[in-house]
């Protein structure tokens, strides 16, 4: 059997009661006559079960019980009288919860000033963070499971049948262990890169940008040899580390550092042929009214 549903007018007529305990400047301070506020307090105990008043005809005393109830009762009124604000400020997005997806090269700089700053601004916005590769995202964007996601890919290749909004471009480097051959210099050559081993993401996870790399290498004649596969960007760094190969990695990746690996730029002219790579912030479905001020604040961090 569900609970009686109080009214809060009842429960500020006990409040009133418990702090004047007198029914005679309670019912005074509640604009009412006594016979009525008597009566409602009766009405109120039934439907609790519980005695919230020990009477005489000559003082009324909260039992404990009373006592026990009277803060929650006040905090119980409070919150109701926040409740209009707390609404116009979930109409605006000021507050509310915000599921948002990641990938890994987002927490190294951009994810992190965002999150501060977008706090500052709406300190009762609450987000829901989850690190995952763009296909995880994907389906979870078409279920609901998030509101909406940063995702890695190739220039101009942003996710498909997804509204999307550019947040940063940047060059791809080449992570080398320490103490490869190669890592002396501060530029490179691109063509004893291409012969090396590589260590790479899976091409289900990021295709845009696994096409593009693997482009650059036919474009040069080449096959890449890759030597492991690795998810995380993190993990391919340290893939690195362990001698397995080179990788090429974002530009933003270099904040990561391990030790035992050193980023390269390719120099020169051949700079151009190496890709570079995009991020964008993707939602399926606008209209919540957090998101929507999460898309504001994106928009203007974006330029």
């Amino acid at each position: 059997m569900n609970p009686p549903l109080i009214e809060l007018r009842l429960w500020r007529q006990f409040i009133t009661v418990a702090e004047e305990l007198h029914f005679g400047r309670a019912a005074q301070r509640l604009h009412m006559t006594q016979p009525p506020l008597t009566q409602a307090i009766a009405n109120l105990e039934r439907q609790l079960a519980v005695r919230l008043f020990d009477r005489t005809k000559r003082s009324v005393q909260l039992t404990a019980t009373g006592h026990t109830l009277l803060p929650q009762a006040r905090e119980l009124l409070v919150r109701a009288q926040a409740l209009p604000m707390h609404a116009r400020a979930a109409e605006r997005g000021d507050v509310g919860r915000l599921r948002l997806a990641f990938v890994s090269t987002v927490g190294f700089g951009l994810l992190p000033q965002w999150l501060r700053a977008f706090g500052a601004l709406h300190p009762q916005v609450e987000f829901e963070l989850v690190e995952a590769t763009g296909d995880v995202q994907l389906r979870a964007l078409e279920r609901g499971e998030i509101d909406a996601g940063f995702m890695l890919h190739s220039p101009g290749m942003g996710p498909v049948r997804l509204e999307a909004l550019r947040v940063s471009r940047e060059p791809l480097v080449l992570a080398l262990p320490e103490q490869h051959p190669l890592a002396g210099a501060r530029a490179l050559s691109l063509e004893p890169v291409l012969k090396e081993p590589l260590v790479m993401f899976p091409r289900r996870i990021l295709p845009s940008l696994h096409d593009a790399i693997f482009g650059m290498y036919h474009a040069a004649g080449r096959m890449p040899a890759v030597a492991q596969e690795a998810i995380q960007m993190q993990t391919i760094v340290n893939l690195v580390s362990a001698g397995l190969g080179l990788a090429w990695v974002p530009d933003s990746v270099r904040q990561f550092q391990r030790p035992g690996v050193v980023y390269r730029h390719v120099g020169g002219k051949q700079a151009k042929q190496v890709p570079g790579c995009e991020t964008s912030l993707a939602w399926s479905a606008a209209g919540r009214p957090v998101l929507e001020r999460f898309i504001a604040f994106a928009r203007n961090g974006a330029r």
